[in-house]
């Protein structure tokens, strides 16, 4: 999926490796937009069904497009002055709104979600445009996306679906108009960094999700082997990104200009995450589901957002892996498709066996990779 190198030049071309990293703000920031991605771990886990899938989707969109706007502000504007700091702090607040509103987007809650979604683009618009001016051709579309989505909260039945739809479709394909290559000059190191932090911090949230799966269920062996098929679910999902593939990727973008880096940049962290994002939130929801009663067989629900949720992890990590050339993507394909493959495990078992099924699985993948192409040990 590769963005063509037509734009303009730079503004403001800070140097690509020059070892800027993310700062403790960004962090906080981050913790902050995670809140918003359990919320969609509850929506989903309430209504696992097309419906409550339609919904999260649509809510992660149009959080993904400004999210990875906010990660290419602070990697050409440095959050290190009083007033970039209390800006952020303000979009911060934003976000948290959306986060409350979230639970009732769909029913109640657009409005608020979008007044907090236009806060939050206002002040991301505000900073870029201090550096780089080639950001007023994406605030349209930003605003846009706020419209449509208070216009979503004023409107009931088919018209708010389709109006959030649009408020996805508008930033997604906005790229292939507005044509960053050339436009903007991306740091390798604090791309990689920023969003490997946001993948564990989401991670680190599914943990949770066991938690709370388990809460009511008492503190015995049962509950024991279920939290860590549980945390060890988490950890295989862990070790294809970070073991190796995060420092690839980091070298890989370093070795290009600067068109070229926004294009992959665009391409491996903006499109290909999506589906890995996303995956990480409907197997959160799985596992809730699965450990409140570990040892029974799964409804159609949770079993499917267990097995689809990694598979689509694993696509979208394979996506990942190719379009930034790190290693083959082949073997993940693979094992996505008998991670769907397992959903019947769970439905037809018990959650445990879904799990374990899919811990193999991933490990097995791994194993496969390391000794057919030397791939993370």
């Amino acid at each position: 999926m590769a963005i063509p190198d037509t734009g303009g030049p730079v503004e403001t071309a800070p140097p690509a490796d020059d070892g800027y990293r993310v700062t403790t703000v960004e962090l906080f920031f981050d913790l902050v937009f995670v809140f918003t991605i359990t919320q969609l771990t509850g929506v989903l886990a309430h209504e696992l069904s097309p419906v409550g899938l339609l919904r999260v989707v649509a809510l992660f969109g149009v959080l993904w497009w400004i999210y990875s706007g906010y990660a290419w502000l602070t990697n050409t504007v440095a959050p290190t002055t009083t007033l970039r700091r209390l800006l952020l702090l303000v979009g911060m607040a934003g976000f948290l709104i959306m986060a409350l509103a979230t639970p009732r987007a769909f029913d109640g809650g657009g409005v608020a979600w979008g007044l907090g979604y236009l806060v939050v683009v206002l002040v991301h618009g505000g900073l870029y445009a201090q550096v780089n001016r080639q950001i007023l051709r994406v605030l349209p579309v930003n605003l846009a996306a706020a419209a449509l989505v208070i216009g979503a909260g004023l409107t009931s039945g088919p018209a708010t679906y389709a109006l959030w739809i649009a408020a996805v479709l508008v930033p997604i394909a906005a790229p292939y108009v507005i044509r960053p290559g050339g436009r903007f000059s991306l740091r390798a190191p604090h791309i990689v960094e920023r969003h490997g932090l946001l993948v564990l911090i989401t991670l680190g949230e599914s943990v949770v999700a066991i938690g709370i799966g388990l809460s009511e269920n008492p503190l015995d062996t049962r509950t024991a082997v279920a939290a860590v098929l549980g945390l060890a679910l988490a950890a295989a999902l862990w070790w294809p990104y970070f073991a190796e593939d995060d420092l690839r990727a980091e070298s890989a973008l370093a070795r290009m200009d600067d068109a070229r880096r926004t294009g992959a940049i665009m391409n491996a962290y903006f499109y290909a995450h999506i589906p890995l994002m996303i995956g990480i939130v409907a197997a959160a929801a799985g596992v809730k589901k699965a450990m409140a009663h570990p040892v029974e067989a799964l409804h159609t629900g949770p079993a499917v957002a267990l097995g689809a949720g990694v598979a689509a992890y694993l696509l979208g990590d394979a996506a990942f892996r190719r379009i930034l050339r790190i290693g083959s993507p082949a073997i993940r394909v693979g094992a996505a498709g008998l991670s769907l493959a397992a959903i019947p495990v769970g439905a037809v078992l018990a959650g445990e066996a879904e799990l374990i099924a899919l811990v193999l699985i991933i490990v097995a993948a791994l194993l496969t990779e390391r000794r057919s192409t030397g791939g993370p040990g």
